[in-house]
């Protein structure tokens, strides 16, 4: 019996055709080799909520880098706490954190063939 990364026992799967590779996708996991077509839609679903987090992280990211630019004035010549850059650019940063962490976990496994 075979475990997964999970600790869930696997089912192990022997093909008697001959064929040294007899899937077609051999570099699946285990976890994801035996799955219905609803189990692989949902997958699927998961890993591009993913990659849109990501990509939106990235977007973030670039803002930020603009932001940077006003941030150092900012600080150093408003009075008082107005410092809006500063907070729009702790904002950013908090965001590209949240999404990027968020993507990572949606976006595990090995990614889809196209």
């Amino acid at each position: 019996m075979i475990e997964s990364v999970s600790g869930a026992p696997v089912a192990e799967v022997t093909i008697k055709t001959g064929e040294k590779n007899a899937m077609a996708n051999s570099l699946l996991p285990l976890e994801e080799r035996n799955l219905s077509p609803d189990q692989v839609e949902s997958l699927d679903k998961r890993r591009d909520l993913g990659h849109t987090l990501l990509v939106i992280a990235g977007q973030f990211s670039v803002i930020a880098t603009i932001l940077l630019l006003w941030v150092g004035q900012d600080l150093k010549y408003s009075p008082g706490w107005a410092h809006p850059m500063a907070y729009y650019f702790l904002l950013a940063l908090i965001l590209i954190v949240v999404f990027g962490v968020t993507g990572l976990v949606l976006r595990r496994g090995t990614p889809r063939i196209d």
